[in-house]
């Protein structure tokens, strides 16, 4: 639709008004830190708070009480005839205040702009029940379940206006009080299911609103995770009441409550799946069955950040998992994190490792010098990352150099296979002075076949990017999981085979994919030969086993 606007017309131009920040409304305690990120509002119990919004020149409409995404809503529906009437509409609504609903219209959002890039603005503030996207005119209507959802919505983008592919957003209530789907249009309601869909799927099931305490798991955690840490993350999302940490099945966990369902929402919804540091320490976030946490002690392992003046109690880390002296995160792990309302739900956090810690080389030391090989280093440290050279030393053969692709593989074998027990020696393994290790020069004394080069070899597990196993991994374990098993091969085979490094206490097939299975044995040294052995072994011409450790029982 076009305006034309004439001279003799004593009127301003059409134009987007400005935005008038409400009242400021006043908050106990210190305010949260400064961030991009979308925090919540808190509102006090049985207070209302008047919004006089006007209207902008892109909602071009009736007064009906509904909108919908039919044709009525098309330009080309509107009869040049009644372009004036529709310009001296825009007009009368500029001068008229916006009541209370629970439709939010957006307006001015890029000609580029998807469902995925503005479901997520309205995602913390409640459920969104429907939603209606116009490109043409750069405008979007997004209705939620209640009227209060809505105005925490407009209020808070009141005074912090959102951005969407680096453009300003307007937000406003819409005339309409509610969003009709028009069946005549079955391309357009699809995708806009499709998109509620999606936005429900993330914004949980309705016992999930009002929850407030967040479970949080660290998995492949190669540098120490602490409370601090863990504050410094996901205080980007609103005010942090409590945090305890604990260590349960040898992995790092966090309960941690926020004052209002609306953060933690956001943070789950943000931080679920990411790394704190780029290829380890990834989060898994949950809901907590608990309604509140009961902190006693402020220390390194608890905090109540409501109750400063309690006491320290014991204040002792748990060190159920070790890491090399000196390697760790940094002091302030999330200087220069932040993420944009815009960006929620897809954003990534990636923070350099330490440079110490990037040595690819590991020195491995009191090894049997019968029985250890470069082959069977390779097989082993290949579990947690690919190995590019091993190299026994020719003066010391109970001594190798192992160099990884990455120093993160580097470290996560440090971690996993220090002490571990090898053909009855525990070995131990660190980060060695060398930053390569060299292969012999022509011409030089043969090392009969000591040093070995493995760049080439198609055996790496983690050379393809994206693959499962970089989230597959596990420290050295009685249980197996077998992979790549041709379904020709019957359980008592494989059981016949690993029955040969030690005892067979257990085995099962997967019930959905006979190509994996998971087989105990009666430790963890005979599964470590058994890997080492078995890993690769041809079952058919086509079909050689992968082995692994794994983190489930029989």
């Amino acid at each position: 639709m076009y305006l034309c606007w004439y001279p003799t017309y004593n009127q301003a131009p059409l134009h987007v008004p400005p935005v008038h920040p409400l009242p400021t409304l006043p908050a106990p305690g210190p305010p949260p830190p400064p961030s991009e990120i979308i925090l919540p509002l808190q509102f006090a119990t049985e207070q209302i708070f008047p919004v006089s919004r006007k209207r902008g020149s892109e909602e071009l409409m009736s007064h009906s009480p509904m909108v919908t995404n039919g044709t009525g809503m098309s330009p080309h529906h509107v009869d040049s005839a009644d372009m004036n009437n529709d310009a001296k509409k825009v007009k009368l609504e500029q001068s008229q205040a916006a009541t209370v609903s629970k439709v939010v219209h957006l307006r001015g959002l890029p000609i580029e702009a998807s469902d995925q890039d503005v479901i997520p603005l309205g995602i913390p503030f409640g459920r969104i029940t429907n939603f209606l996207l116009l490109k043409q005119k750069n405008q979007a209507f997004m209705e939620f379940s209640d009227e209060r959802q809505a105005e925490s919505m407009v209020l808070y983008y009141t005074n912090d206006k959102p951005r969407v592919r680096n453009k300003d957003v307007y937000v406003q209530f819409s005339n309409h009080k509610e969003l009709k789907i028009d069946v005549a249009h079955p391309y357009q309601n699809t995708n806009t299911q499709a998109a509620l869909q999606a936005a429900q799927a993330i914004m949980g099931s309705p016992e999930e609103m009002n929850k407030t305490i967040l479970r949080v798991i660290i998995d492949n955690m190669v540098f120490q995770i602490n409370i601090d840490i863990l504050y410094q993350i996901f205080c980007k999302f609103g005010t942090i009441q409590k945090i305890i940490t604990f260590t349960k099945n040898n992995t790092y966990q966090a309960v941690i409550q926020f004052s209002d369902p609306v953060s933690a929402r956001s943070a789950r919804m943000t931080l679920d799946g990411q790394n704190i540091y780029n290829g380890c320490c990834t989060m898994r976030i949950d809901y907590s069955k608990m309604t509140s946490l009961n902190v006693k002690y402020n220390n390194e392992k608890s905090r109540d950040y409501t109750n400063p003046s309690l006491p320290a109690g014991d204040a002792s880390v748990d060190q159920a998992l070790t890491f090399a002296p000196g390697v760790g995160p940094p002091a302030v792990p999330m200087s220069g994190f932040g993420l944009t309302a815009a960006g929620m739900g897809a954003a990534r956090l990636s923070m350099p490792l330490q440079s110490q810690a990037g040595n690819c080389v590991l020195l491995v030391s009191n090894l049997d010098e019968e029985m250890v090989t470069p082959d069977v280093l390779f097989t082993l440290f290949g579990v947690y990352g690919d190995v590019q050279r091993v190299k026994i030393l020719f003066n010391k053969k109970d001594n190798a150099l192992v160099q990884m692709a990455e120093p993160h593989h580097a470290q996560l074998a440090k971690t996993y296979l220090d002490k571990l027990t090898l053909y009855g020696k525990q070995i131990r393994v660190a980060p060695s002075k060398h930053t390569v290790v060299q292969m012999p020069k022509e011409g030089q004394q043969v090392d009969s076949g000591l040093t070995r080069d493995y760049t080439n070899s198609p055996l790496h597990r983690f050379k393809r990017p994206g693959s499962k196993n970089c989230q597959n991994i596990f420290p050295p374990s009685a249980v197996l999981h077998l992979s790549n098993i041709p379904s020709n091969v019957p359980e008592e085979q494989l059981k016949d085979m690993f029955a040969e490094y030690g005892t067979v206490k257990g085995f099962k097939f997967f019930p959905k994919d006979r190509k994996m299975a998971l087989i105990q044995m009666g430790s963890i040294e005979e599964a470590v030969k058994a890997l080492i052995c078995l890993h690769n072994y041809p079952l058919s011409e086509s079909n050689h086993l992968r082995v692994s450790f794994s983190k489930s029982t029989i």
